[in-house]
């Protein structure tokens, strides 16, 4: 079976969860009714807590200094003008966003016409409000990159203060460059559209490469899923001195060497690879050692796994003794489950900021939740919080 964690169960009760390092008092730190059943907003990725300052009824109050007698959260919520509008995209992980925030959902209306037009209208209020448009542009990314435009305009027309545009998964992000000749830049051009439909700030989860973030004319605000997917390996039975993380090619060694310093200073080895065309991937050797040990492959997203497929071969034939593939993005284009599931790692960790469909689960396959990061997150850039430098790369913020 594979598994599947949300919010409030990403990890076991041995792992430490990922809480804000700075107290502060706010709504989320109160528990809250969400599809009928308590959530815990002070919990991360350990067990969920039932708030004392619940009443027996299962009603929510917080402290009296905070707030007059008899209000409500939703009133606070409402004096705070802050709303989260879910696309069609990902609606499960902005549902658990909003839980963890203590909000509902904004109410929008989305639809196709019979020629597959978008139709979109807000059915609420958004007027001098902070809205957060959660929308990842996953295949089919045209669809759904079209959809966030449109609902920026709506929301734009509708005199929203601030539209943040909430992006885990930035399609075209790999189209950054032009590698050859009469080459388009396809992710400035999507930055463009983004910026030109009306938004005034992103919020994008670990970005193909870091220069994308400069293609907007907009703040940016670039969170990294890395302390999930640490949270998680921090609750495996591995000896810190057999693990050696694994770039999958030349490209992600950064990325890699900074999960690995994380990860009790594991040593690096990096897959040297010839890509031929698109989507296809050839490895040719191997640098570092990894015989006898616990090798733990890291790239941002896995497309159709021929990358990281070949590397893990290749690492079983230099004597590795167990695989893990770890990503953020779980595309997974044809002919990925095949390959993921063909034995070559012994686990493959990945986040939800794509839905994965149940069709494509497989038993080594294992999905952890960025909710409560980009939560926290958002409550951040609506509280104007910096927070500094030490404390946002704790949480994974850049």
């Amino acid at each position: 079976m594979s598994t599947l964690l949300p919010s409030s169960f990403i990890s076991s009760s041995s792992i430490s969860p990922i809480t804000p390092p700075l107290a502060r008092i706010s709504l989320r730190n109160a528990a809250v009714k969400c599809n009928n059943a308590v959530v815990s907003l002070n919990s991360a990725n350990g067990i969920p807590y039932r708030s004392p300052e619940l009443s027996a009824n299962g009603s929510t109050s917080i402290p009296s200094f905070l707030v007059a007698p008899n209000t409500h959260i939703h009133d606070l919520v409402n004096r705070n003008r802050l709303r989260i509008f879910s696309g069609t995209a990902n609606p499960a992980l902005a549902q658990e966003i909003a839980c963890y925030m203590g909000l509902d959902l904004g109410k929008i209306k989305i639809k196709r016409f019979a020629d597959g037009e978008i139709y979109v209208q807000l059915q609420e209020s958004v007027r001098g409000c902070d809205v957060f448009l959660v929308q990842p542009t996953c295949p089919p990314a045209n669809e759904n990159l079209m959809e966030l435009l449109v609902m920026i305009d709506a929301c734009r027309r509708a005199s929203a203060k601030n539209i943040t545009a909430v992006i885990p998964y930035f399609g075209y992000a790999r189209a950054d460059r032009k590698t050859q000749g009469r080459e388009s830049i396809a992710a400035k051009l999507v930055a463009n559209l983004i910026t030109e439909a009306g938004a005034n700030r992103v919020l994008a989860c670990d970005l193909h490469s870091g220069q994308s973030m400069g293609y907007f004319d907009i703040p940016v605000d670039h969170v990294y899923g890395q302390p999930v997917i640490l949270d998680y390996l921090a609750s495996k039975t591995i000896c810190s001195d057999d693990l050696v993380v694994v770039s999958p090619d030349v490209g992600g060694v950064a990325r890699a060497r900074a999960f690995a310093k994380k990860l009790s200073d594991a040593p690096l080895a990096i897959v040297d690879k010839r890509r031929h065309g698109h989507n296809v991937a050839e490895v040719m050797n191997l640098i570092g050692d990894v015989k006898g040990k616990v090798a733990v492959m890291v790239d941002d997203m896995i497309d159709t796994a021929g990358t990281i497929a070949k590397g893990a071969a290749l690492l079983h034939q230099e004597g590795a003794r167990e695989v893990y593939a770890c990503t953020t993005h779980a595309v997974f284009s044809p002919p990925a489950i095949e390959r993921l599931s063909s034995g070559l790692f012994q686990e493959v960790i990945i986040t939800n900021t794509i839905p994965v469909s149940e069709k494509n689960y497989f038993p080594q396959l294992t999905v952890l939740s960025v909710a409560n990061l980009l939560g926290e997150t958002i409550w951040r850039v609506h509280d104007d919080c910096s927070g500094g430098i030490e404390t946002f790369s704790s949480l994974g913020i850049d």
